[in-house]
């Protein structure tokens, strides 16, 4: 299983950068997670938007899903140039209907998850949890049968995430704010929280992500190196991470 980082601002893009997205891919398959604002720009230097399989939503805040409009004028442009109608099936939930029925366009179609039930997605299966955050969120645990990944998408801390994580092979955290700030009113974990999840958790590596625009993000590592003794990342466009 291979993970590429697409975008990994939180908010709004840095310059020249793009917010929430990620690839995974195993076996020839491509799984987009989330598709903030620039991404899909992002996404071409590692992936034709054609060679996408499947993609799949946190929530419908616009740095997660800022990009779907454009993606599916592109899916649109690839049935005018090669004649292609093959669907792109978009994963989300439905406690936000009109963001729901978004997802669906010429060559896309919403695909509704349960999130109190597991999916299969090519070759993955994703387990859901509902995040704390102002709107309903869902991170999400991904396998392929051998490594795990998980993802906290937006989210402040609570303790469901540490048996959530348990083992994970990588945890991608919601870092948007530094030691000693506090986030839980906009709904998002600092450096601290998420190196204490991650080291209950007894995961292998933990990935940084939803990033700041100010401060130095070097300082969000050695923050979360005073709680977390494991493998210490910040997300940046174009890291893997492979198993």
């Amino acid at each position: 299983m291979k993970l590429t980082v697409i975008g990994c601002w939180g908010g709004f893009p840095a310059r020249d950068g793009a917010t929430s997205a990620y690839l995974i891919e195993k076996n020839n398959f491509s799984l987009l997670l989330d598709v903030g604002s620039g991404s899909l720009s992002k996404l071409q230097k590692y992936k034709p938007v054609s060679d996408l399989d499947a993609v799949v939503l946190s929530h419908y805040h616009h740095d997660h899903v800022a990009d779907i409009g454009v993606l599916q004028y592109a899916k649109l442009i690839e049935f005018y140039v090669k004649g292609s109608d093959k669907l792109l099936p978009i994963y989300g939930h439905t406690k936000n209907k009109e963001g729901f029925k978004s997802l669906t366009h010429q060559y896309t179609k919403g695909v509704a998850y349960q999130p109190e039930k597991e999916i299969n997605v090519g070759p993955f299966t994703i387990q859901f949890l509902e995040t704390v955050h102002p709107v309903p969120c869902y991170g999400m645990r991904i396998t392929d049968g051998e490594s795990v990944i998980v993802y906290t998408a937006d989210t402040s801390y609570k303790e469901e995430w540490k048996a959530f994580a348990k083992n994970a092979d990588l945890l991608i955290t919601d870092c948007n704010y530094y030691a000693g700030q506090d986030g839980t009113n906009a709904g998002h974990m600092n450096s601290e929280e998420g190196a204490i999840i991650a080291e209950t958790a007894g995961v292998q590596t933990l990935m940084l992500s939803h990033l700041p625009q100010f401060g130095n993000l070097n300082q969000l590592a050695e923050e979360a190196k005073q709680y977390y003794n494991g493998i210490i990342k910040i997300a940046a466009e174009g890291m893997v991470w492979d198993s």
